[in-house]
């Protein structure tokens, strides 16, 4: 998988609670909200919802607030009106951006997105094409040894499971993602995420140098209110993916 792995990004939700509490919240808000209004409030019957609300949990979000999001996604609260986009991204060295977004207001999103891309040499541009859509799970090495990790999702159907810094990635067709989590529920085996992401069909690699600007642009992104996710082909020297993790 890429660079930018989903653990990095696991790590840095996780490093963010402290600096950047509310807009982290806001962001998770925002997810629920959209999920609830598309599935229903019914996390037991709306999948996204339900991993909506685990990664809100994964963050310590309150309660209170996560309750009150699948209030405004299913109308019984007012404050719901979101719509979502994917912005594509081309930058330096062959590199893809896909930018998942969030917004009450389109209009105002897409100059600002725009702005950051150009101010990090990069442009939108035509890239859906190199990604495809796949379920990945995050465990901690520190949950399960690798072999009993290996064994359990392999057997529920999963078709990859690689190490970034200190948690294991699994990686499974969208269909499967859910067997894969229920299995590891069954064995109490704790999962930092699970949900539905976009995964590139090949990666570049980069170096360290280049690598630094990228990931600037990556967390520059990421740090946008109405960005929810920002998946990339890039493969990050591991030097980097370690600061990024600490």
């Amino acid at each position: 998988m890429a660079g930018h792995s989903h653990s990095a990004n696991i790590a840095r939700r996780k490093g963010a609670v402290d600096e950047k509490r509310g807009r982290l919240f806001s962001k998770m808000a925002r997810a629920i909200i959209v999920a609830a209004r598309q599935g229903g409030g019914n996390p037991d019957a709306n999948l996204d919802l339900k991993y909506a609300i685990e990664r809100a949990r994964a963050v310590s979000m309150p309660k209170d607030n996560i309750e009150r999001a699948i209030k405004r996604g299913t109308g019984e609260l007012a404050g719901g009106q979101l719509e979502g986009a994917m912005y594509e991204a081309v930058g330096p060295n062959g590199t893809f951006f896909l930018i998942e977004i969030l917004t009450d207001k389109r209009n105002r999103t897409a100059p600002e997105i725009r702005k950051i891309l150009e101010r990090r040499n990069a442009q939108l541009g035509n890239c859906a094409w190199a990604f495809e859509p796949k379920g990945v799970v995050v465990v901690a090495k520190s949950a399960v040894g690798e072999d009993t990790l290996m064994e359990i999702v392999l057997d529920a159907g999963a078709e990859d499971m690689t190490q970034s810094g200190e948690y294991y990635e699994i990686t499974t067709a969208p269909a499967d993602l859910e067997a894969v989590r229920s299995a590891l529920t069954a064995k109490e085996i704790a999962m930092e995420d699970a949900s539905l992401v976009r995964v590139p069909t090949n990666s570049v690699a980069v170096d360290e140098d280049t690598g630094a600007k990228l990931m600037e642009l990556v967390n520059e992104l990421d740090d946008h209110d109405d960005v929810q996710n920002v998946y990339t082909n890039i493969e990050f020297p591991e030097s980097l993916l370690a600061k990024q993790e600490g």
